[in-house]
């Protein structure tokens, strides 16, 4: 996972798939065998039978199973019992068929287990007895499945959690960098639905496929038990099963991960659209994204239909084929019979053995989609986590102390990864401490690129950003950011109360604390208005509150930091003439004693700048006071002239200009 979906096939990919469990009964049980035989150990990593694609999955998957090995251990002790008691019921066929079928008394053939020697030669003692065992073993049966499975979930939800804790960690760990390649469903798919996926494969189908793997081992222990050259003529069919298999599993493998795809495209595609609804109904697009989504949705579908016919198709085809062996078998047992070397009830269970032995590999075959599924999903979790793009901080990074001279940019150049020419070019900038420095110009002039560099959501390409004379590459990332406080553009709120949202750079803040914060920016009267106050829920983005009520939370949030650097992007959305005079009073107060440097789109804010620095092409055109670079006549008057001109007429915003 570099970032990009790795779906496409190729050689690596088909040699991997050629190799999905093709040993034991056709091929579908011996990957999983291996995985637990070498739990604790690097063989698995070693068998050339498995190519290194598929075991760095299976590997890497099973590092997460492992801290659960006394769990797992008796879990899969639970599993053997059920495979010995699954044999052991059946082994009674042979003192069934001897007291039903056998004239005399006494009559004990031998049996798997000695079993026979239980059984009393009384034929009423013998039927107490048989009876009481065929209970004794149903009943230890079903207690060793439900510890079985109740200890399986238990690996299951524990390893999953952990894999997405650390999932989770590793994405809040990554750049801004990350996040630009990344959409946010993509992650989101990895983090939720893939990671479903292999709870799935972890809590049942791992369980299933060994419980059904041991019955089948000690079924066919049990055939070879009774007539060892019937068993070795019934695994003739092993290599014809084998090819098929791989041949099915390469299939599946390649379906899965395609069916993946589609889910992510499909998620993206709702998200977008829903997102957006108001944009849709405005344009009557309603039909087009309709159709949209049914085009992915389909997609899915087609896959996911293959996916089910060959899983459909590859139980029956494998079984039509052992059953041909086992009529073939029936002549031959006949010939065992006459040639004295088992009876008729050793024949008869040997048969049921054989017949039984096919019910787990029809299982298997089946559980063998939702294995690949698993893996495909592992694969997926393991490309973003694979992906590194975090700001890295130096061994030995100090303190950064509260800023007290300035800040300074000293020939900054930089451009994002997926842009060939560079966003800012040789900036040198100062930023006295106390004062205000407002960016101005055009979209795409790199005054938000800027602003991202301070707090290192990225480094620059060249140069560098002092802080008091000091490179912040030097200091922590945790001390650097603790100075800074970020009003976005977008006012950015949870889905939580207002309170929480207030507290979000400070949780520890009392309620006190959160009050005078949103009294500060004007917040305060209209909170008390909301049904429950701060503890109202705001709604996704703070949909439940207006423009203006969004952007006074943000400001209270940042005002609550009390950070001696703010970084304020200033929205671009009109207000109203209320609204738009309490967040400008609000933004007053946030500013107030601290070094700004604020993204400005207000003629008010423009005036209040100490500095202005107007910004085209990435780099720094003019600078000075409003007054100066009116007077100069450059660009800044022409952006005047576009932008602040009407302003400047209104005598409300003129007014509030002067707050």
């Amino acid at each position: 996972m570099r970032g990009k979906d790795l779906h496409d096939s190729c050689p690596e990919t088909n040699r991997a798939n050629q190799s999905a469990l093709t040993q034991i009964s056709g091929g579908k049980y011996s990957s999983f065998l291996q995985i637990w035989g070498d739990f604790s150990t690097s063989l698995i990593a070693t068998d050339q039978r498995f190519p290194q694609p598929e075991m760095r999955d299976l590997r890497r998957l099973l590092k997460y199973l492992r801290p659960h090995w006394p769990i797992f251990t008796l879990a899969t002790m639970a599993m053997v019992l059920v495979g010995l008691l699954e044999t052991a019921t059946g082994s009674l066929i042979v003192p069934i068929f001897d007291q039903a079928f056998v004239q005399g008394v006494g009559q004990r053939t031998p049996t798997i287990f000695g079993l026979q020697r239980l059984i009393p030669e009384a034929p009423l003692g013998a039927w107490k007895v048989i009876s009481i065992l065929l209970i004794v073993f149903t009943l230890a049966k079903g207690i060793a499945e439900y510890f079985s499975t109740y200890l399986m979930a238990r690996i299951g939800q524990s390893a999953v959690l952990k894999l997405r804790q650390d999932l989770y960690s590793h994405l809040l760990e990554q750049s801004a960098t990350f996040f630009e390649r990344h959409r946010t469903n993509y992650l989101v798919s990895r983090l939720v639905s893939s990671a479903a996926a292999i709870e799935t494969a972890v809590t049942s189908t791992l369980r299933d496929m060994l419980r059904e793997t041991f019955t089948l081992i000690f079924f066919l222990s049990a055939s070879f038990y009774y007539s060892w050259r019937l068993a070795l003529g019934s695994l003739l069919i092993a290599p014809v099963i084998a090819v098929l298999t791989a041949k099915f599993g390469r299939a599946l493998r390649n379906l899965a991960r395609e069916s993946f795809e589609g889910s992510k495209q499909l998620t993206d595609t709702a998200q977008e659209a829903l997102a957006n609804q108001g944009i849709v109904k405005a344009y009557r697009a309603e039909k087009r994204e309709s159709e949209r989504f049914t085009h992915v949705a389909k997609k899915i579908v087609r896959a996911n239909l293959r996916s089910a016919s060959i899983a459909g198709a590859s139980p029956p085809t494998i079984e039509m084929i052992g059953i041909l062996f086992v009529v073939l078998l029936l002549f031959f047992g006949q010939r065992e019979i006459i040639a004295d070397r088992m009876n008729t009830a050793q024949f008869v269970t040997f048969l049921f053995f054989l017949f039984r032995s096919y019910d787990p590999m029809r299982k298997l075959s089946r559980l063998q989609n939702s294995m690949e599924q698993a893996l495909a999903a592992a694969h997926h979790v393991w490309e973003v986590m694979d992906e590194h793009s975090t700001i890295k901080e130096k061994p030995g990074a100090t303190e950064l102390p509260a800023l007290k001279k300035e800040i300074e940019l000293q020939d900054v150049s930089f451009g994002y990864s997926n842009e060939t020419k560079s966003v800012l070019r040789d900036v040198s900038l100062k930023v006295k401490a106390g004062t205000m420095v407002a960016l101005v110009g055009q979209s795409g002039g790199g005054k938000s690129t800027l602003t991202k560099l301070l707090p290192r959501f990225h480094d620059p390409s060249s140069g560098a950003v002092l802080w008091d004379g000091v490179d912040i590459r030097e200091a922590t990332i945790s001390s650097l950011r603790k100075q800074i406080a970020l009003v976005t553009q977008e006012t950015v709120l949870f889905n939580d109360t207002v309170r929480h949202n207030i507290a979000y750079g400070k949780p520890e803040a009392t309620d006190i604390e959160v009050e005078e914060a949103a009294l500060i920016a004007f917040a305060h009267d209209f909170i008390r208005e909301l049904p429950d106050g701060y503890d109202t829920i705001v709604g996704e983005r703070g949909i439940f509150l207006s423009g203006g009520q969004r952007q006074r939370l943000a400001i209270a949030r940042a005002i609550l930091v009390n950070a001696p650097v703010l970084i304020l992007d200033e929205a671009t959305s009109a207000l109203d003439a209320e609204s738009e005079r309490l967040v400008q009073s609000a933004i007053s107060n946030l500013v107030r004693n601290r070094t700004t440097i604020v993204i400005a789109h207000r003629l008010s804010t423009v005036r209040r700048a100490d500095v202005i620095v107007v910004m085209e092409a990435g780099r720094i055109i003019e600078m000075g006071t409003h007054a100066e670079l009116l007077a100069k006549g450059g660009k800044y008057q022409k952006l005047y002239e576009l932008q602040f001109a009407d302003e400047e007429e209104d005598p409300q915003i003129a007014q509030m200009a002067q707050i």
